[in-house]
């Protein structure tokens, strides 16, 4: 029976993306998604909370590996340590995958509630960054800053690369928003009225 075969997920997603694409996220049923697939939606909720995770399912894979690596993080040289885990992040999970992830953009996009969501979702990893930092022994302040930058640091650079078509990989991309950020913070005047790199 269709249902019962491997790759049934997938069908449903491609279906689903499909059909967000087509005619918007608000207009797309489940029964028009299984339709679309060829298979019931019994398999729909087997596999999906709601339509909406489809768009979402790479939430929790992306929250473990960001608890796995924050559990690992300590005071000593903070912003390398979570730079080092981004570019892992990038390899891993956005390379290869820029087509996919440039219409699930368009779609979220396309959706208040589903915009909402994605900022949900960048709050949930920075909280995960926080926490870490802080249990590896940061001072709140410190803690919150870094988590804040390095949540910002991986959603600006990840636009910018479905952004382009130069062939640069997000990592290279990563790269170049810590060296841009670095650039702009040695310039920064202190309270006193000195640039910060004069020490």
């Amino acid at each position: 029976m269709a249902r019962w075969r491997p790759d049934a997920r997938e069908r449903l997603r491609q279906a689903a993306l499909e059909l967000f694409a087509e005619q918007g996220f608000a207009a797309t049923t489940v029964p028009a998604i299984t339709a679309r697939a060829g298979l019931t939606t019994r398999t729909f909720f087997r596999h999906f909370a709601d339509k909406r995770e489809v768009l979402f399912a790479d939430e929790a894979e992306i929250g473990a590996y960001a608890k796995q690596l924050m559990a690992t993080a300590s005071a000593d040289e903070p912003l390398a340590f979570i730079v080092a885990g981004l570019r892992t992040l990038a390899e891993t999970y956005f390379e290869g995958r820029k087509d996919d992830l440039r219409q699930r953009r368009a779609i979220v996009a396309s959706d208040p509630g589903l915009r909402e969501r994605d900022q949900h979702k960048r709050a949930m990893l920075a909280e995960v960054m926080r926490d870490g930092f802080r249990a590896g022994g940061l001072d709140p302040l410190r803690a919150d800053l870094l988590a804040e930058t390095a949540g910002t640091l991986m959603y600006v650079s990840v636009a910018a690369w479905l952004d382009t078509d130069d062939g640069r990989r997000l990592g290279d991309i990563i790269d170049a928003a810590l060296a841009t950020l670095r650039t702009e913070l040695e310039g920064l005047p202190t309270s006193n009225g000195q640039v910060a790199s004069e020490g």
